[in-house]
Protein backbone atom coordinates (compact mmCIF):
# COMPACT_ATOMS: atom_id res chain seq x y z
CA UNK A 1 0.00 0.00 0.00
CA UNK A 2 1.33 3.40 -0.99
CA UNK A 3 0.01 6.24 1.34
CA UNK A 4 0.68 9.58 1.06
CA UNK A 5 -0.37 13.13 1.38
CA UNK A 6 -2.37 14.78 -1.61
CA UNK A 7 -0.60 17.72 -2.79
CA UNK A 8 -3.17 19.95 -2.90
CA UNK A 9 -5.16 19.63 -0.13
CA UNK A 10 -2.98 17.46 2.54
CA UNK A 11 -4.93 14.46 2.99
CA UNK A 12 -3.67 11.12 3.10
CA UNK A 13 -4.92 8.74 0.20
CA UNK A 14 -3.71 5.08 -0.90
CA UNK A 15 -1.82 6.41 -4.12
CA UNK A 16 -1.98 3.80 -7.11
CA UNK A 17 -0.43 6.22 -10.02
CA UNK A 18 -0.18 9.13 -11.82
CA UNK A 19 0.08 12.99 -9.88
CA UNK A 20 0.02 12.61 -6.21
CA UNK A 21 -3.80 14.22 -5.91
CA UNK A 22 -6.49 12.78 -3.78
CA UNK A 23 -9.15 11.70 -5.75
CA UNK A 24 -11.51 14.57 -4.53
CA UNK A 25 -8.62 16.79 -5.61
CA UNK A 26 -8.32 15.20 -8.75
CA UNK A 27 -12.36 15.32 -9.42
CA UNK A 28 -11.98 19.09 -9.00
CA UNK A 29 -8.96 19.48 -11.37
CA UNK A 30 -11.37 17.97 -13.94
CA UNK A 31 -13.87 20.01 -13.21
CA UNK A 32 -11.98 22.95 -13.71
CA UNK A 33 -10.84 21.73 -16.73
CA UNK A 34 -14.09 21.41 -18.72
CA UNK A 35 -14.59 24.52 -16.90
CA UNK A 36 -11.47 26.26 -19.04
CA UNK A 37 -12.24 23.56 -22.38
CA UNK A 38 -16.11 25.46 -22.16
CA UNK A 39 -14.81 29.32 -21.64
CA UNK A 40 -12.19 29.37 -24.46
CA UNK A 41 -15.02 27.82 -26.88
CA UNK A 42 -17.53 30.57 -26.01
CA UNK A 43 -14.11 32.74 -25.92
CA UNK A 44 -11.77 32.20 -28.84
CA UNK A 45 -9.92 35.16 -28.74
CA UNK A 46 -9.55 35.31 -24.43
CA UNK A 47 -5.73 35.54 -23.42
CA UNK A 48 -4.49 33.02 -20.77
CA UNK A 49 -4.82 35.63 -18.24
CA UNK A 50 -8.61 35.83 -18.89
CA UNK A 51 -9.30 32.43 -19.45
CA UNK A 52 -7.45 32.12 -16.01
CA UNK A 53 -9.35 34.72 -14.10
CA UNK A 54 -12.54 33.73 -15.56
CA UNK A 55 -12.15 30.35 -14.31
CA UNK A 56 -10.59 30.92 -10.89
CA UNK A 57 -7.28 28.28 -12.40
CA UNK A 58 -3.78 29.34 -11.75
CA UNK A 59 -1.81 30.08 -14.92
CA UNK A 60 0.36 27.48 -14.69
CA UNK A 61 -2.17 24.88 -14.41
CA UNK A 62 -3.65 25.84 -17.83
CA UNK A 63 -0.17 26.09 -19.22
CA UNK A 64 0.01 22.45 -17.82
CA UNK A 65 -3.04 21.37 -19.92
CA UNK A 66 -1.59 23.19 -22.92
CA UNK A 67 2.07 20.95 -22.42
CA UNK A 68 -0.03 17.90 -22.32
CA UNK A 69 -2.05 18.09 -25.32
CA UNK A 70 -5.33 18.70 -23.73
CA UNK A 71 -5.72 22.16 -24.72
CA UNK A 72 -5.53 23.65 -28.30
CA UNK A 73 -5.91 26.65 -29.16
CA UNK A 74 -6.83 27.69 -32.41
CA UNK A 75 -4.41 29.71 -34.66
CA UNK A 76 -5.78 33.19 -34.14
CA UNK A 77 -5.74 32.85 -30.87
CA UNK A 78 -3.35 34.90 -28.48
CA UNK A 79 -2.27 32.27 -26.13
CA UNK A 80 0.42 30.30 -26.93
CA UNK A 81 4.00 28.93 -24.97
CA UNK A 82 7.26 28.12 -26.04
CA UNK A 83 8.43 25.24 -27.35
CA UNK A 84 10.91 23.84 -24.88
CA UNK A 85 13.55 23.12 -27.28
CA UNK A 86 13.58 26.53 -29.48
CA UNK A 87 11.71 28.92 -28.05
CA UNK A 88 9.53 28.96 -31.34
CA UNK A 89 5.82 29.91 -30.33
CA UNK A 90 3.17 27.05 -30.29
CA UNK A 91 -0.46 26.48 -29.47
CA UNK A 92 -0.15 23.06 -28.03
CA UNK A 93 2.29 20.22 -26.78
CA UNK A 94 5.58 20.73 -25.97
CA UNK A 95 7.61 21.32 -29.05
CA UNK A 96 6.95 22.58 -32.51
CA UNK A 97 6.77 20.83 -35.25
CA UNK A 98 10.23 21.65 -36.30
CA UNK A 99 12.13 20.14 -33.58
CA UNK A 100 9.76 17.35 -33.64
CA UNK A 101 11.16 16.78 -36.76
CA UNK A 102 14.67 17.05 -36.00
CA UNK A 103 14.20 14.80 -33.05
CA UNK A 104 13.00 11.77 -34.95
CA UNK A 105 15.32 12.33 -37.53
CA UNK A 106 18.41 12.82 -34.94
CA UNK A 107 16.33 9.08 -32.76
CA UNK A 108 16.15 7.20 -36.40
CA UNK A 109 19.61 7.59 -37.55
CA UNK A 110 21.31 6.84 -34.09
CA UNK A 111 19.19 3.50 -34.45
CA UNK A 112 21.01 1.19 -37.04
CA UNK A 113 18.84 -0.50 -39.31
CA UNK A 114 20.10 -4.49 -38.26
CA UNK A 115 22.61 -5.64 -40.64
CA UNK A 116 23.16 -9.19 -42.18
CA UNK A 117 25.72 -11.35 -40.46
CA UNK A 118 28.91 -11.73 -42.27
CA UNK A 119 29.15 -15.54 -42.61
CA UNK A 120 32.98 -16.41 -42.39
CA UNK A 121 33.97 -19.35 -44.46
CA UNK A 122 33.06 -22.90 -43.33
CA UNK A 123 35.90 -25.19 -42.37
CA UNK A 124 36.19 -28.22 -44.27
CA UNK A 125 34.15 -31.53 -42.46
CA UNK A 126 37.07 -33.79 -41.81
CA UNK A 127 36.21 -37.06 -43.78
CA UNK A 128 36.73 -40.65 -42.00
CA UNK A 129 35.50 -41.87 -39.06
CA UNK A 130 38.40 -40.51 -36.41
CA UNK A 131 38.14 -39.88 -33.01
CA UNK A 132 38.83 -36.42 -31.18
CA UNK A 133 39.15 -35.50 -28.02
CA UNK A 134 38.10 -31.72 -26.92
CA UNK A 135 39.95 -31.99 -23.28
CA UNK A 136 43.23 -33.19 -24.65
CA UNK A 137 46.40 -30.93 -24.81
CA UNK A 138 48.40 -31.36 -28.28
Amino acid sequence: MNVRNCRKCGKLFNHIMGAPICPACKDALEKSFQEVKKYIRENRMADIMEVAEACEVEVSQIKQWIREDRLEFTEDSPVKIPCENCGEMIRSGKYCEKCKREMTNNLSSVMEKPKKAIESPKKAQPTGNKMRFLDRDM
